[in-house]
């Protein structure tokens, strides 16, 4: 081992050199050492014990300790002399490992050396602890989320950002809670009234409303990777909308999280499992599938199950658990036997009836397959048929009616996929990932043994076990759980985490900004009964939610990823929430509560490469082509244009954080999208039909309803310019009017725009399009 570690009297020099300059403020090997050992390390000398080189750990103190690293002695330390040393041949890291220290982050590790190099537990797997608190608040008081954050910024110089004006705030409630924007006179009585009452009951209707639940399922569906459609080979559609419709069902109940997990992962196998808990199973059968002919089962298993490993890690337990279907992790404690044992657990799941009952039918086959009714579908029906026992026959046209809706809900009755257990199948270690390789051993469902074990009374452990560990705070890691679930929460009121890595808790993610203040409301979701309403509520109180926005120049050089959340996240509202707000303040939206997906507009032959079999896409010719953006038709493969050019994932994999690009192509789809077209002309129809005032009035009528302010002066001249120059054009040339106006549908509901005079409409149109393309129509703040 020592061999390999030659030191000089030069690198000696270098390092006494270094010793000197580095700074002595205490370093904690979390925030500011294992990031380090972890990206430029761990590689080759971390937990993977197939690829270590020299038998080297760096991410064990024991091991760093004896053989590279003398605590308190930077200059004896081979970690130090390796790092330094001028030989290529004998630096580390090797030259093609493409990996190189900076001489900021060797000054860090040789400064973490001469104070005694001391190693923490990672701090995603220690459970969460309460800070001592000055004060007697509990830790979901805004007094005390704020303190947390005040105690950082002042010893940075700096303080919370000024609050937010009333008008801002109110729209980033909206769009934060329901995902549509607040209507004018809504956000006049808040502007008249923005108390803290006030600004309470705001908080209590819109977690109340069941837009709430559609917003919410938004980012859930992202993370477990809901599509309606098989995403492998021929990408047909299958049976699952049902389980979209729980998902939005269970945030508008306020269910609690950890029945939430147990129901998604294992409502089969609860006591008396209902028809809802059976519907929650859908997640199990979430994954891409292929039903190409010929296909090997026993190598498609082997695909589902780790694509089921990934996905369980990464929702719940925000770990790369995946990187460890090879080989053992190479950053984090995960083996290799860790993978496949929780693999085992999804063996019973009844999956592969596909291979054998034909491939291309549209939508295709996926059993076992359970037709359900809606929850409300289902609790209407028991309504309607009380009703008609009490109501005498002689009230015939009252019965009518009754029946007429009984047999519409019964007729309402969709396919949805279901998890059915049988007879496990056999697991075992796949060397290299090799589903053809059999010789590695035969393993049984368990947790990652560095995590603990279960406790399942000598059977074998099935979901329901994995469900309860997963959020169990004793004898499980419902600790790291809540964590993961707090820290997505705060993002999707900040625009970013305490921890900006959502979906990487291990040691290639970053550690939070304020783990103190992770932990407090970690344990405040636990103590809650892992209510999600409750804590979100909490961070909505605080001051630091509430602040504005707009970063000074000083703000953004300390802090350009507003990591100290000095201020609020300024950012372009995600894909089908831009869309519902044109369609809103369009008049257009249609607020059906869940239901078949929906499928809007989208360019002719988008799917001509599609094939077993061939098809056409058919968009909705009736109101549902306007509904919420979380019912539309989730193509994996050709993601539907509109959703792809701001940002939505295919859903193949779990997406905790979707990107935020600008480019042209996302302008021209705001700027000709049909749907957009669509509705700048109901917009701009609403406007000429509510206000028989002057074109200023108008104007400001239009600027309310988009983006709940009056226009500036500039804005005013500019759009007036555009309405005038519009209007003496669609007046020369008559011709084009009808072309301009004739996009999307002609409803019923449409025919009072054909009242109105064409030109003007032609016009006030392409004001309506400037306006909703306004920078301010389509972001959050």
């Amino acid at each position: 081992m020592m061999r390999l570690f030659v030191s000089s009297a030069v690198v000696i020099s270098i390092t006494f050199a270094i010793v000197s300059s580095v700074t002595a403020e205490d370093l904690e090997f979390n925030r500011d050492i294992r990031p380090i050992l972890s990206d430029k390390c761990f590689f080759c000398h971390g937990p993977d014990e197939e690829d270590r080189q020299a038998d080297l750990r760096l991410d064990k103190s024991e091991a760093a300790h004896e053989y590279a690293i003398v605590p308190g002695k930077p200059e004896e330390s081979e970690l130090i002399a390796r790092l330094l040393n001028p030989d290529p041949e004998l630096r580390m890291p090797p030259a093609d490992s493409e990996k190189h220290l900076s001489e900021e982050e060797i000054k860090l590790l040789t400064d973490w050396i001469k104070q005694g190099a001391k190693y923490e537990p990672f701090w995603a797997y220690v459970p969460p602890k309460p800070r001592e608190s000055k004060t007697n608040e509990k830790a979901s008081t805004p007094t005390l989320i704020d303190s947390f954050i005040l105690e950082k910024l002042v010893a940075e110089g700096l303080q919370f950002s000024s609050p937010a004006e009333p008008v801002t705030l109110i729209r980033r409630l909206y769009f934060d809670l329901i995902g549509l924007p607040p209507s004018p006179e809504e956000v006049d009585a808040f502007v008249s009234d923005h108390s803290e009452k006030a600004y309470r009951d705001i908080i209590d209707k819109l977690l109340a409303s069941d837009h709430f639940g559609e917003r919410m399922a938004i980012y859930w569906l992202d993370l477990v990777r809901y599509a309606d459609t098989v995403g492998y080979h021929g990408d047909q559609d299958h049976h699952i909308s049902p389980y979209r419709d729980w998902v939005i069902e269970a945030f508008n109940d306020n269910m609690p999280f950890d029945q939430f997990t147990r129901e998604q992962l294992a409502g089969d196998l609860l006591p008396d499992s209902t028809i809802d808990q059976k519907i929650a199973t859908g997640y199990n059968r979430l994954l891409q599938t292929s039903h190409e002919g010929g296909v090997q089962p026993k190598e498609y298993l082997s695909i589902y199950a780790a694509d089921r490993v990934r996905n369980l890690s990464s929702v719940w337990m925000g770990a790369t658990v995946g990187c460890a279907q090879c080989h053992s992790h190479k950053y984090d404690p995960y083996t290799i036997q860790d993978f496949y044992s929780l693999a085992a657990f999804f063996a019973d799941i009844d999956e592969d009836q596909h291979f054998y009952i034909g491939s291309n039918a549209l939508p295709t086959r996926r059993p076992p397959e359970l037709e359900v009714i809606s929850q409300r579908g289902r609790e209407r029906l028991v309504e309607i048929e009380h009703s008609l026992e009490t109501i005498p026959m002689s009230q015939s046209k009252r019965r009518g009616v009754l029946e007429a809706e009984k047999k519409e809900i019964e007729e309402s009755a969709r396919l949805t996929m279901v998890t059915v257990a049988k007879e496990p199948r056999e697991m075992r270690v796949l060397p290299r990932g090799n589903w053809l390789d059999d010789s590695g051993p035969i393993v049984e469902p368990a947790v990652p043994e560095f995590l603990g074990n279960l406790d399942h009374e000598s059977r074998r452990a099935n979901r329901l076990d994995l469900a309860n560990w997963l959020t169990a705070t004793e004898a499980g890691v419902g600790g790291l759980t809540a964590r993961v679930q707090v820290n997505r929460y705060w993002y999707l009121l900040f625009g970013t985490g305490l921890s900006r890595s959502l979906d990487d808790f291990g040691g290639q993610g970053t550690p939070p900004s304020y783990p103190e203040l992770l932990d407090e409301l970690t344990l405040e979701f636990i103590e809650s009964g892992w209510d999600v309403k409750h804590i979100l509520k909490q961070i909505l109180l605080s001051k630091a939610y509430r602040q504005s926005s707009i970063a000074s120049a000083e703000l953004l050089q300390k802090d350009p990823y507003n990591q100290l959340f000095a201020r609020q996240g300024a950012y372009r509202l995600p894909a089908e929430v831009l869309r519902d707000n044109a369609l809103m303040v369009s008049g257009l939206l249609n607020v059906k509560y869940g239901g078949e997906s929906s499928h809007p507009y989208q360019p002719p032959g988008y799917y001509r490469h599609l094939n077993f079999p061939k098809r056409e896409y058919e968009p909705d010719q009736d109101s549902q082509q306007y509904r919420r953006g979380v019912y539309v038709h989730w193509q994996r493969q050709f993601l539907h244009p509109m959703l792809k050019a701001f940002d939505a994932p295919s859903r193949e994999e779990c997406t905790a954080e979707r990107p935020r690009s600008n480019t042209p192509l996302a302008a021209l789809v705001l700027m000709n999208d049909p749907t957009f077209i669509e509705a700048a002309r109901s917009f701009a129809a609403r406007i000429l039909e509510e206000s028989n005032g002057t074109d200023q009035q108008r104007l400001e009528s239009a600027f309310r309803r988009a983006v709940s302010r009056l226009p500036d002066e500039v804005e005013s001249k500019v759009l007036l310019e555009v309405l005038a120059q519009n209007r003496k054009q669609f007046k020369e040339r008559e011709e084009s009017v009808a072309a301009f106006l004739d996009v999307g549908l002609n409803l019923e509901t449409d025919q009072s725009e054909k009242q109105l005079d064409q030109q003007e409409l032609a016009a006030w149109t392409t004001v309506t399009r400037v306006i909703l393309n306004l920078n301010e129509s389509i972001t959050r703040n």
